[in-house]
């Protein structure tokens, strides 16, 4: 049996209803970011470089893409004799199949995977959220304090705080109480959702919450609970990076304009730490003659005729000569007709824009999702 230092687990199954029809058919690791990026790449390339090898995926909702993808390890190089990505999605076992209830039963569900791998540490991460980290400076915390669980928290302001799990800490930073979306927050220190446990402590957690009928079988609601209950050293690591929960599309809007931003913290062309995805065999990107291009990001396979700002086009996109982009995201495979102007807005793959008028948002604060049952818009076959 190998045994690993530390494996991580991405709890991926989660449905993101608030991104509406972009999640209809795949699950919300799985929308497409940044011009060429899926979520999930971020969490999964942050466990490549920080030399986590053994990275387990927690599927469920519109499954059959997201599996499909993250099982192509060689992408950010986990396909090595010790090394791999795991698909688990829920399966029948002796006593039924049933669906993941809840992030601590996803886990649970897993825990002869994890007995597989035979970690001295388990690290617990979320598959839809934009950051880079290094996980092993956060372990380096965990083992100089001598926690048994320790949590990644990042300070949000205070105004804000009643929006998230909020972790009271001790001079230390040790977590003395957490507070799931308080009214009157006592401090601004964030959950970001992302966990280190001591694998054998938690694993005696988990199964007595399998047990607990009046369980959640949530690690924010129960198990983080459960540990303070019982006097386990919790530890605060704070996090002083890019952070983004892209769950609505004004976030994932915003997300996309801050790749815009060489100091937003979520630099793409930072090579010191690539984020690694699918590599498309398309011909680079084309400008036209005649086009004006500003403070954009273009992928390979576009063509560029008319005008863009401030956008984010991603591959196989068509701006026809007369039309303009603004201050939005265009997703792959879409056409913009001559006459067609776009502003504040995300437009779905496949889409043909074919009318002269103006698609999207008159404000940055509601951002439109333009979609192929919109008016004016057809599907690119």
């Amino acid at each position: 049996m190998v045994k690993n230092s530390m494996v991580a687990m991405i709890l991926a199954g989660g449905r993101g209803t608030r991104l509406n029809e972009l999640t209809e058919k795949v699950a919300k690791p799985a929308v497409s970011f940044g011009g060429k990026y899926r979520i999930i790449d971020y969490p999964l390339s942050n466990c490549a470089n920080s030399g986590i090898n053994v990275v387990g995926v927690l599927t469920q909702y519109e499954s059959i893409f997201l599996n499909s993808y993250v099982a192509q390890d060689q992408r950010w190089g986990l396909d090595g004799r010790d090394s791999g990505i795991y698909v688990l999605p829920p399966r029948e076992k002796n006593e039924g199949f049933g669906l993941y209830l809840g992030t601590a039963d996803a886990i649970t569900q897993n825990i002869d995977f994890i007995d597989q791998m035979n970690p001295q540490h388990v690290l617990i991460l979320s598959g839809d959220h934009i950051y880079k980290m290094d996980y092993s400076k956060m372990l380096d915390c965990h083992l100089e304090t001598k926690a048994q669980a320790t949590i990644a928290v990042l300070e949000v302001p205070i105004e804000e705080a009643s929006r998230f799990g909020i972790m009271n800490v001790d001079k230390n930073d040790v977590i003395v109480e957490f507070e799931e979306k308080p009214e009157k927050p006592k401090s601004n220190l964030a959950s970001m959702g992302i966990y280190i446990f001591d694998w054998p402590i938690l694993r005696k957690s988990l199964i007595a919450d399998k047990k607990d009928k009046n369980s959640h079988h949530d690690f924010g609601k129960d198990i983080i609970p459960g540990y303070l209950n019982s006097n386990k050293k919790l530890q605060a690591y704070r996090f002083k990076g890019y952070w983004k929960d892209v769950g609505t599309i004004n976030s994932l809007w915003e997300a996309n304009m801050d790749l815009l931003n060489r100091d937003s913290g979520i630099d793409v062309m930072d090579s010191n730490w690539k984020i690694f995805t699918e590599d498309t065999t398309l011909p680079p990107h084309t400008i036209g003659p005649k086009a004006k291009v500003k403070e954009s990001l273009l992928n390979q396979g576009s063509f560029i005729y008319g005008e863009v700002e401030s956008s984010v086009i991603f591959q196989n996109v068509v701006i026809e000569e007369g039309a303009s982009v603004k201050d939005s995201v265009i997703s792959g495979n879409v056409v913009i007709k001559k006459g067609a102007v776009v502003k504040n807005a995300i437009v779905m793959e496949s889409c043909i824009l074919t009318e002269e008028k103006t698609y999207g948002s008159k404000s940055k604060k509601n951002i439109a999702l333009i979609t192929p049952e919109d008016q004016g818009v057809s599907i690119n076959e």
